[in-house]
C-alpha cells in the first residue's frame, strides 16, 4: 500500500502555520509534498495554489492544504481549477462536513483566523 501523501502550500501570511501543519502531518506518518514557499518573504499566493492544484489534477497527489492569511484567497484560486473542490474551514465540524458531504480535496485555512492547535484539529478532522 502506498503511504498517504498530502500537498501543502502557503503564502507569506500563512508560512508559519504551513510549517506547523507540515510537522503535524509528518508526526502522523503522512507524507508531505511542500509546494512552497521556502521562506516567509512576501509572495504571490496564486503561484503556490496553482502548483498544488495542478499536482492534484495530474494525479501526483490526491489532496492538499492551502494556508494564507484568511484562507479565502487560496480557495478562490484553487476553485478555478477543474476537479478541485476547495473549502475554507475554521472549525472542526465544517472540516468533517466538507469532506463527507462535499468531498473537498483541498482544505484552506487562514493563519490569521485560527490558531495552530485548532488548525491541527481541523486538519485531523478533514483527513480522518
Amino acid at each position: 500500500m502506498t503511504p498517504r501523501r498530502v500537498g501543502i502550500a502557503s503564502d507569506h501570511a500563512g508560512f508559519a502555520l504551513k510549517s506547523i501543519l507540515s510537522k503535524h502531518l509528518e508526526a502522523r506518518g503522512i507524507g508531505v509534498v511542500d509546494f512552497g514557499p521556502v521562506k516567509p518573504e512576501r509572495c504571490d499566493y496564486p503561484d503556490f495554489a496553482h502548483a498544488l492544484c495542478q499536482s492534484i489534477q495530474h494525479n501526483e497527489i490526491a489532496e492538499g492544504i492551502l494556508v494564507c492569511g484568511t484562507g479565502i484567497g487560496m480557495s478562490m484560486t484553487a476553485n478555478k481549477h477543474l476537479g478541485i473542490r476547495a473549502a475554507v474551514v475554521s472549525d472542526v465540524f465544517s472540516a468533517k462536513a466538507t469532506k463527507q458531504h462535499n468531498n473537498a480535496n483541498v482544505l484552506c485555512v487562514g493563519e490569521r483566523v485560527v490558531g495552530s492547535g485548532l488548525a491541527e484539529e481541523i486538519v485531523d478532522a478533514w483527513l480522518d
